[in-house]
């Protein structure tokens, strides 16, 4: 019997593997042949430091896949010598024919400070990148000293002139626009307002330009939470109200002040006595505990997402694309998950 024809990829669709907390790091293997099998362009890889360490992700992903791209988003400059970065990055990209994208991120300040982690600056990550390119066209750094650190000696490959694809997790305007001067690709924060998912891409695009770049070649990512209603509603409601309320929880004032919503209405949710008892509430709250919490939360703050239908999820990431976005990461679902939406997305594909 003849092998079924590969599917068309779809390089404007991506999504992220090991969404949330899953229950063995090896879920992945099955979530990229999955994801390789439907035609998805794009894995990228959030690092937590429990079960998600980002260069182990990246090696299993690239040792099970033929053809989709990789992506880091984010890691953090900061806790890794640029030497080890760079020799991460360069071993991915041979291990993958060049599929692979370093993406970083600033981080969650609050975290770091807990961790004994230095905050990251935008100076850090611009001075990092510089570094990675030149690193990359084989160049030996010689005494740098600069925002990302100290250093007698950076060498990778005295023969190595390449281009490292980077990317960059951006939020405020600030990392927005060092992503459009200095990086290939920016992915967007989840619920993002369409109002703020427009002004981002024309930040970006506005950036790019003034650095002298093609802003089409700095493609933005919208990371789209994806949540149809064929996923039993108490797992919709971790995927929604659950991820949604840990944002809240981690760095409510930033997404709340970035959106233009109401900061009282934070404040009455962050007094709760259930969110102040639960500690990530796309972790560890019962359903119970998520159907209260969704009292709390108003319904226009959950609507940055694709919910309903397949037909009505592709038409609320389409509508992503239309506010500028070149790609949509579907956020908070395995690609089984996905493959009703995707096969509606490329039944009505032009």
């Amino acid at each position: 019997m003849a092998p079924e024809p590969t599917p068309e990829t779809l390089p404007e669709l991506g999504f992220y593997t090991l969404a949330g907390q899953p229950r063995s790091s090896r879920d992945l293997v099955a979530e990229v042949i999955d994801a390789e099998a439907m035609g998805l362009g794009h894995c990228f890889i959030s690092e937590r430091y429990n079960k998600k360490e980002a260069a182990t992700l990246s090696g299993a992903v690239g040792a099970v896949s033929q053809r989709i791209a990789i992506s880091t988003a984010a890691t953090n400059h900061n806790t890794r010598h640029p030497m080890v970065t760079a020799g991460y990055a360069r071993t991915m990209q041979s291990l993958t024919g060049g599929r692979f994208v370093l993406g970083l991120g600033r981080g969650i300040p609050m975290m770091q400070d807990a961790f004994g982690i230095g905050r990251i600056t935008t100076a850090q990550m611009e001075d990092f990148a510089g570094l990675m390119r030149r690193l990359f066209r084989g160049e030996v750094i010689m005494g740098h000293e600069g925002p990302a650190g100290s250093f007698p000696v950076l060498h990778l490959d005295a023969e190595l002139d390449e281009h490292l694809p980077m990317g960059m997790v951006a939020f405020g305007p600030n990392t927005l626009e060092l992503a459009g001067r200095c990086f290939d690709e920016v992915v967007l924060h989840t619920f993002f307002t369409d109002e703020t998912t427009a002004r981002s891409v024309q930040t970006v695009k506005k950036a790019a330009e003034q650095a002298g770049r093609d802003p089409d070649e700095v493609k933005v990512w919208s990371c789209y939470a994806t949540i149809g209603d064929h996923i039993p509603a108490d797992a919709r409601r971790m995927k929604l109200v659950g991820r949604l309320g840990t944002y809240l929880q981690g760095y409510g004032a930033l997404l709340v002040g970035t959106n233009d919503w109401d900061p009282a209405v934070l404040e009455r949710f962050l007094a709760d006595e259930v969110v102040q008892s639960v500690r990530g509430l796309d972790i560890s709250a019962t359903d119970e505990q998520l159907q209260h919490v969704a009292t709390l939360i108003p319904d226009e703050w959950l609507a940055p997402s694709a919910t309903g239908s397949p037909a009505e999820c592709v038409a609320a990431i389409r509508n992503q694309f239309d506010l500028g976005c070149d790609g949509v990461i579907m956020h908070g679902a395995t690609p089984a998950e996905l493959a009703p939406i995707v096969a509606e997305y490329r039944a009505t594909r032009s």
